[in-house]
This record gives C-alpha cells, sequence and structure tokens, in this order.
C-alpha cells in the first residue's frame, strides 16, 4: 500500500505553536482545516463584539491556507461554525454567503458556551476536496 505525502501549512498564531497543531493539511485530494478563530497577528482577537467581521476574518484565514494547499473555497465540500450566540445567525450566514454562495458547501452551525477568549464569537472549520490543483 502506497504512503499519501502529508503537506501542512500554518498561518503562523502563537496558538499552532502553543498547541501543536497545523492550520491546514493536505493528504491525497482531500484537506482539512483546523478550527480557525478570529485571533489576529499581534495574538488578540479580531473585531471584538461584530459577528459578521470575525466570521469574514476566520474565512479569509481558512481561504489563504486553501491557497496555500493548491485549493480554494470553491473546493469545499463541509463547513462547521461554532458560534457563541445562535440568536445573531444572519450575521454568520452573511460572510459564510459571501465566500461560498457559488460553490455552497454543506454547513453545520452550533451554539457552544464558550471559546477560548470571551471575546470571541466564532470558530470555524473546513474541508474540502480537490481535484484540478496541486498543493503548492
Amino acid at each position: 500500500m502506497e504512503k499519501k505525502e502529508i503537506i501542512r501549512t500554518f498561518s503562523g498564531t502563537s496558538w499552532e505553536e502553543k498547541a501543536s497543531y497545523c492550520r491546514a493539511l493536505r493528504v491525497g485530494n482531500q484537506i482539512y482545516v483546523s478550527g480557525t478563530a478570529p485571533i489576529d497577528r499581534s495574538g488578540g482577537v479580531f473585531a471584538p463584539g461584530d459577528a459578521y467581521a470575525q466570521t469574514k476574518y476566520c474565512l479569509s484565514i481558512i481561504q489563504k491556507a486553501l491557497q496555500d494547499l493548491g485549493a480554494d473555497c470553491s473546493d469545499v465540500v463541509r463547513v462547521r461554525l461554532f458560534v457563541t450566540d445562535i440568536s445573531r445567525a444572519q450575521e454568520f450566514i452573511q460572510a459564510h454567503r459571501e465566500f461560498f454562495a457559488e460553490h455552497p458547501p454543506t454547513n453545520t452551525m452550533v451554539e457552544v458556551s464558550a471559546l477560548v477568549d470571551q471575546a470571541m464569537l466564532v470558530e470555524v472549520e473546513a474541508e474540502a476536496i480537490c481535484f484540478s490543483h496541486e498543493a503548492g
């Protein structure tokens, strides 16, 4: 049986090193993106209190990770949003729609009691299957 090569990409947040994980990895044509929180480059929470901006920021980090691995949002087959206030669903949905309207993936939104930082309103996870691109 042939062993598949695993290709990893990192976004550079301190959490990746602290918790020993990568932003995303690709095995063959499958890509798995870690739960992505709205953490900015300085380690702080991006746009505290703004569910739409935080979701869009998370999705932009995911899009960059996908591109690092030779894919894009059109290759995403599953998205999971973990949110701390489901009553704000329309804000999360608006950002999600902007990334995926042309190629809708399966989607789950679940309310959780808390994320790592109380200023975080959302964490997003994604999976992609990529048939037409090579990892870069």
